[in-house]
């Protein structure tokens, strides 16, 4: 235990896992000595945990539950059968409470500095509007409403509308490209869309009613258009209904709406996978498992109700696009009955004239308490120079939360050293692990447990995570391939349209039936800390020498010469593998011998010569998903030899301009391997 973590202040109050132990000691009579011996427990008696998480957390349905879990097989296990829920009631609760404190639900700002406050009680009312006009207009449980918007109170509106009816929510962010936004929504054939006209970002007005229009054309399904207007739309399109006063309808029907009681396992919301390679996976999960997971892991994030005497006023906020899962994660405070806080806009600002400090000046203006952003954020702001003691307010900061990809030790100091400058020494990082797959977290944070820079605290409650090695055996201190042995509530219900379920068996349970493959590689520790170090299936393997890409980078990135990285493994039609590493060099130019030298000693020095690159190749940038990761796999594929047109998306990455140029090394590889090859050839005749 951490004593810095344990005492009470202004900034730190009593950890959520702490009350959730004394609870289970005076409830039911349980007492852990350490949190491994509480994470035993509860993966070996997975019924009495979810049950007393269900009960922690205030779950209620106005039917019995007949069985807390039903079956043991994955996939196929059945959750609290009997059990009636929604996620919107179950958002609600809180309203009375948190307003009677003066608690708002969202508070909100965009990249020009306009901000917006929500109570609960209006939020409810918002999202009751809402919800009658969908239904008024023949949206009923089981319909798809999709929606073409950023980061905006309008878009929690539109989910808790939804949920409220059972209808199933689909989200598509308007950074996305209209091939990619209907490569997902052609699969699950929306009845209504919420769009807006325009945004801004990156200090750029950007007009959306022509992709809007496309859009609609191209999805013959959609009955309702519900526009939102702004100032950066440029066309009026016909038919749309106004956003804005739908949801101003003040009346005795919305006064009286209550969300649908609905089953466990009813359809919440449907993600996507990246569609890095091939059709996107349309990932489903229900009402229950989502509320369930996210009790579970209020645990971890330490997040409880902004207006208990205990949290002080709690205000949550994780740098997301919408169509991120990071975006669910974000709304789910809101189950827990704290104050969200939403940004929408870049990051940086311009690309001209890029500002890494807008985050923090968006925490301290909104009274952030919980910071959270994907590990490529904190790796640019230190890479930028970022003072923290410049922007005042920003200690009020008590949490920081980094996942999309592993997290540097180097890095996570630096944001530790920051916080100890401005006098928060004890400042928690949680770094969580899970995915789009589950809507959840497998591996997270224990605000009890100390701080391991590059590593995540613990494997999360009721996720029976393990290391396997290639004879499917569990391992400790080596990597292996991260799997799930036992179900997990938010686990997908199916992928839509994947009717006889094999899409979804092949994806998770291909390499070793009844068992989750994530594709990660993990070392769990002997202390139980974790890391992930890489995809599995973009590993280096080096003479039968695994070696996870995370731990290239946390060598390679430190090096001050060196802004971004990327590394593949590729083998030509001899089975002989070349090790190719693309680098971002700090300042134009390419790499030189002194630069080579450098990459080398590092990785020689912290990992092992046999992970030393054969080349180095001076990129204009790294290619990465839309959710921040590194194009690993696509860009190996396409050295490998694969059709440009199976492994390219343009419009499911977030730098297609960067695409071309590596299609062009990649072809030219290629011909260099081939000449390489009948050269051999020729020698052995």
């Amino acid at each position: 235990m951490n004593p810095a973590k344990t005492s009470v202040d202004p900034w730190t109050p009593i950890p959520q896992i702490r009350l959730y132990r004394d609870w289970l000691k005076e409830t039911r009579g349980l007492d852990f000595a350490t949190y491994e011996d509480l994470h035993r427990w509860s993966v070996e008696n997975l019924e009495s945990f979810w049950r007393s998480v269900w009960d922690w957390d205030g779950i209620v349905s106005p039917t019995p539950v007949t069985a807390v879990l039903s079956g043991n097989a994955m996939p196929g296990a059945r959750w609290f059968d009997g059990a009636r829920v929604n996620y919107a009631r179950h958002v609600f609760r809180h309203a009375e409470a948190a307003d009677a404190a003066g608690q708002p639900a969202i508070v909100a700002m965009d990249e020009r500095g306009d901000s917006e406050t929500i109570g609960w009680a209006e939020l409810r009312r918002q999202a009751a509007s809402l919800a009658l006009e969908l239904r008024a207009r023949g949206i009923a449980s089981g319909d798809r409403v999709a929606a073409y918007l950023p980061n905006i109170p309008a878009a929690v509106v539109g989910l808790l509308a939804c949920a409220s009816l059972g209808a199933v929510w689909t989200l598509c962010s308007p950074d996305m490209g209209t091939a990619a936004v209907l490569d997902r929504w052609r699969q699950t054939k929306p009845k209504a869309l919420i769009a807006v006209d325009g945004v801004f970002y990156a200090g750029k007005a950007m007009d959306r009613t022509g992709v809007v229009a496309e859009l609609r054309k191209a999805l013959p399904c959609i009955e309702a258009l519900f526009l939102i207007a702004s100032d950066c739309g440029e066309t009026e399109l016909a038919d749309a209904i106004d956003f804005a006063a739908t949801i101003a309808r003040h009346d005795d029907a919305v006064a009286a709406f209550e969300p649908e009681w609905l089953p466990f396992d009813h359809p919440l919301w449907i993600l996507y996978s990246s569609g890095t390679t091939g059709l996107p996976k349309a990932i489903v999960h229900g009402h229950g498992g989502v509320i369930l997971a996210t009790a579970a892991g209020r645990l971890h994030f330490d997040l409880g109700p902004s207006y208990a005497p205990n949290t002080l006023g709690d205000r949550f906020y994780w740098y997301s696009a919408s169509g991120w899962v990071m975006w669910n994660i974000q709304v789910g405070g809101l189950l827990s009955g704290t104050t969200i806080c939403l940004f929408d806009g870049s990051p940086s600002g311009t690309k001209a004239d890029p500002d890494w400090t807008r985050l923090w000046e968006f925490a301290s203006h909104s009274g952030v308490t919980w910071f959270g952003a994907g590990a490529a954020f904190y790796a640019n702001c230190r890479k930028a120079g970022v003072e923290l003691a410049r922007i005042c307010g920003i200690e009020r900061v008590r949490a920081l939360g980094s996942t999309g990809s592993p997290l540097s030790p180097d890095v996570q100091r630096w944001g530790t050293a920051q916080f100890a400058g401005i006098g928060r020494p004890d400042i928690w990082w949680c770094n969580v692990s899970g995915g789009t797959e589950i809507a959840a977290a497998f591996m997270a944070g224990n605000p009890e447990m100390p701080d391991t820079p590059g590593r995540l605290q613990c494997r999360h409650l009721g996720a029976a995570i393990e290391a396997w090695d290639a004879q499917g055996k569990p391992v400790i201190d080596e990597v292996g391939e991260m799997v799930c042995t036992r179900p997990f509530p938010s686990m997908p219900l199916y992928f839509w349209g994947d009717d006889d379920g094999s899409r979804y068996r092949e994806s998770y349970f291909a390499e070793w039936p009844g068992v989750w493959r994530h594709g990660d590689w993990l070392i769990i520790r002997s202390d139980g800390s974790c890391q992930i170090t890489g995809r599995s299936d973009a590993t280096i393997n080096r003479h039968g020498v695994r070696m996870g890409t995370a731990e290239i980078y946390a060598a390679v990135e430190r090096l001050p010469e060196i802004a971004d990285a990327m590394i593949i493994d590729v083998e030509d039609s001899e089975g002989e593998s070349e090790l190719i590493l693309f680098v971002v060099a700090a300042e134009k130019g390419h790499p030189d011998a002194s630069l080579e030298a450098a990459v080398a000693a590092a990785i020689r020095t912290s990992l092992s010569p046999r992970f030393v690159p054969d080349r180095l190749i001076a990129a204009p940038g790294i290619p990465r998903t839309l959710s921040g990761k590194k194009q690993e796999l696509p860009i190996k594929r396409l050295f490998a030899g694969w059709p440009v047109a199976e492994v390219i998306n343009a419009d499911a990455s977030a730098t297609p301009e960067l695409l071309p140029w590596y299609i062009e090394q990649a072809q030219s590889w290629r011909r260099d391997a081939t000449l390489e090859a009948g050269r051999r050839a020729g020698q052995t005749s």
